[in-house]
């Protein structure tokens, strides 16, 4: 109860929540570093370095997938389920973990992180608080335990494992996946021979789960809204129980369609994309379910699961500008996915397409976009090329033994919280190791909150500066 206490007074102080948010993951990932040095955690032959540690943990907090050792060969048991729980606990997020005990045990917060909460679950009313954190949890372990299931039934009685040893690895591999995290307890990942072939269920169950953890909690949780209400409205038809529901003609709201319509778009996008591309590749030897499943997995992986079943440095230039595209881009916003999300790039279209048209307002789907979204849109997109520019030059400073393309590569991934990699990460020197950390913290808590962290807010002053126009063509 004195925890309980702590933490609700910890969340209840008048502290910027983008520094609360921050601290939250940092913390995090510090206990989680200590726990991966304990002997225990690792196999009697390994010696994992302080930095390899830190890169490990930051990497299943800010569910990445990067990773300097070999997940299968460098821990214990006891380490794959600290970084299990450090992969949950980074997929739900420390902000909405921490402000749902402090809401379960005193019962509410201050007014201003109540704010912060409604605006972080895109909670309508600070009354729907409590149930809209229940939700997230909720659907998060019921989407799990469903996904172990049908992994552990599409791969029972073919990989040599027990029963125990089953059930560890279905569940193990739906947190990764449904957290968008990527991390396998096979040797070489999903692209592990053992399960490469014949295997054809699993690939596309890690994809819907991926799919799933990546559209967003607001979105699965339209989706309730939306099946609940034909259900009251056919049991008032069919049964005439309970009372008349009000009817409504949009029951999927902006964010719902956004997400769905871009996510779809890059889907079947990138499956031709990298069917085309691999067909007779990367995926040459493979019969042609295989490879079409291949096609869709790859094109699901990299938006930010990370996961990989076929060596990518077998792929050619073009697949890999495609997988750029797609790491850079991400999931959904509030989702357990990283990237600039779908909502930002859908906005900056919307954007795009207002001007070249000559329009003062921007729309979408039907509904107008404010100001201050727009905004939101384009500094997000600044603040990651910025980013990604400022760390890639560094990285290529330090590492210039190691080809641009592939840090490059790395630095999208580490900045997306992808975790797809062209084997750069084991070469990289302890300075890039640790860029590369920073970029994943940077991705997982967003380039904005970090920024809002760091500097102190400052409102706009009473009185209004004269305009001017600035030329831009």
């Amino acid at each position: 109860m004195e925890l309980s206490r702590a933490v609700v007074n910890f969340i209840n102080k008048r502290t910027n929540p983008a520094l609360m948010l921050a601290a939250g993951f940092a913390v995090i990932i510090v206990l989680g570093t200590l726990l991966l040095l304990v002997p225990r955690s690792t196999l009697p032959h390994i010696h994992l370095s302080v930095v390899d540690a830190l890169f490990v943990a930051t990497s299943s907090v800010c569910v990445t997938g990067l990773s300097p050792v070999e997940l299968a060969t460098t821990f214990t048991l006891e380490g794959q389920t600290v970084i299990l729980l450090l992969i949950q606990i980074g997929g739900l997020g420390v902000m909405t973990i921490t402000s749902f005990f402090a809401l379960f045990f005193m019962g509410n917060t201050g007014l201003y992180n109540q704010f912060a909460l409604r605006d972080m679950l895109s909670s309508e009313t600070f009354s729907s608080l409590v149930s809209a954190l229940l939700y997230i949890l909720g659907f998060t372990f019921v989407i799990e335990l469903c996904g172990a299931a049908l992994i552990w039934h599409s791969i029972h009685g073919t990989l040599g494992y027990s029963l125990h040893e089953e059930l560890y690895f279905s569940l193990f591999h739906a947190v990764s996946a449904f957290c968008n995290a990527g991390f396998s307890t096979l040797e070489g990942n999903l692209g592990n021979e053992a399960i490469l072939t014949a295997h054809n269920g699993f690939y596309l169950w890690i994809s819907l789960l991926i799919v799933l953890g990546g559209i967003g909690f607001p979105i699965l949780v339209n989706f309730k809204d939306i099946l609940f209400y034909h259900l009251r409205m056919a049991a008032y038809r069919l049964l005439g129980v309970g009372q008349k529901p009000i009817r409504y003609r949009h029951l999927t709201n902006i964010n719902t369609k956004i997400v769905l319509f871009i996510t779809a778009l890059l889907l079947v996008g990138g499956t031709l994309w990298v069917g085309c591309l691999e067909w007779n590749g990367a995926f040459h030897g493979m019969t042609t379910g295989e490879k079409l499943t291949q096609s869709l997995f790859n094109a699901v992986a990299p938006r930010t699961a990370g996961f990989n079943s076929v060596d990518l440095r077998e792929f050619s230039f073009m697949t890999l500008l495609g997988y750029l595209f797609l790491m850079w881009v991400g999931g959904g916003s509030q989702s357990t996915a990283g990237g600039l999300k779908v909502n930002t790039l859908g906005v900056a279209w919307a954007n795009f397409l207002s001007v070249i048209r000559g329009r003062e307002r921007v729309t979408l789907f039907g509904r107008e976009i404010p100001a201050e979204s727009v905004r939101r849109a384009s500094a997000t997109i600044f603040a990651s090329m910025s980013a990604i520019l400022t760390a890639f030059v560094l990285l290529v400073a330090i590492e210039p033994a190691i080809h641009p393309t592939r840090l490059l590569f790395e630095t999208i991934s580490a900045l997306s919280t992808v975790g797809s990699s062209l084997g750069v990460t084991p070469e990289l020197g302890e300075a890039g190791k640790l860029i590369l950390t920073g970029l994943m913290f940077m991705g997982r808590v967003g380039l904005i909150t970090v920024l809002m962290s760091l500097l102190p807010a400052r409102p706009d002053p009473k009185y209004r500066l004269p305009k001017d126009n600035v030329i831009i063509n």
